[in-house]
Parts: C-alpha cells; structure tokens; sequence
C-alpha cells in the first residue's frame, strides 16, 4: 500500500515535525499532495503559540476548502507525520479531502506519551475510521514511526 512517492512525502512530513519541533511547537508536520503529484501546500504545527488547534492537517483542510474544488479535493492526498487527531479528521471530512496517509498512529502516540508518564489529553485520541467513514487511510509506517517517537521523546525529555 505505501509506495515510494508516499515514503518520499511522508519524510518530507517528519522534517516539517522537525522544523516544529525547532520553533517550540509540537512534533507535527504534514503535506497536500495533488492528484497528479503535485505538492500543493505543506504545514507544520503551531501549537507554541497558545492556539491548540493550529495542527498542520486542520491548515491543510482550511487552505483545501479555499483553493481546490470539491473534485481536487477528493482527489487530494494529505500526507502527515501523525495519524489525524479527531478534530482534524473531522476537518479532513468536512472539506472533501481524499486519501490520508501517516508515519505514527495515534495509538502509538498515546503509549509512548504514557511510556513517559505523560497525562492523556482531555480530547479523546480516535482513530480516523472512528471520525470519519469513507476515506483510504494507509499507516503506520513502522520504519518512520520510530523516527517520529524520537521527536516526541525529545519534546517530552529534552
């Protein structure tokens, strides 16, 4: 199911989750990426700014809903460090995107955070079949996944 054009795009989302981690934000980064393989936008997360809901998929979902039409949006394929939280899974959605495509999943994510003693979020951690019900989505990718671990860990340890 992943080939090399995703694994391209999914290390290309882990030096976004670097770049966010540089900046003081959380480990996140994702990419929009055209039907024809275009990269149309890439983002990372801006959470160090007090806003937690400025997730690189929720910006992707906004600029998607702005810029593509309800075809290239379908067509669309969000590639992201971290599987979609439930708020942008209900974003990815709402605005018609197709395939996603992620290195960790959120159930990884929650055990390396409780690995570290970390308290759970209050928003509950779904997988994105649990949000939304008619979208390809392919991961984990086990061999960037522990790349993305070691981002968290440096988040979480220093």
């Amino acid at each position: 199911m992943i080939n090399d054009t995703d694994l391209a795009h999914l290390k290309r989302c882990i030096e976004l989750a670097e770049t966010a981690l540089e900046a003081g934000d959380e480990p996140f980064g994702s990419v929009l990426v055209s039907a024809d393989g275009t990269v149309l936008a890439e983002e990372r997360n801006h959470v160090g700014g007090g806003d937690p809901t400025q997730h690189p998929e929720f910006a992707l979902a906004r600029w998607a809903a702005e810029h593509l039409t309800p075809i290239e949006r379908s067509q669309a394929t969000v590639y992201t460090s971290g599987e979609h939280c439930s708020m942008c899974a209900a974003a990815h959605g709402w605005v018609g995107l197709g395939r996603i495509v992620y290195a960790s999943s959120s159930a990884q994510l929650s055990m390396w955070l409780s690995d570290m003693g970390i308290v759970p979020s209050r928003v509950r951690s779904l997988s994105i079949h649990e949000v939304i019900h008619d979208t390809v989505v392919d991961g984990p990718v086990p061999e960037l996944a522990e790349q993305v671990r070691k981002l968290h860990q440096q988040l979480h340890t220093g």
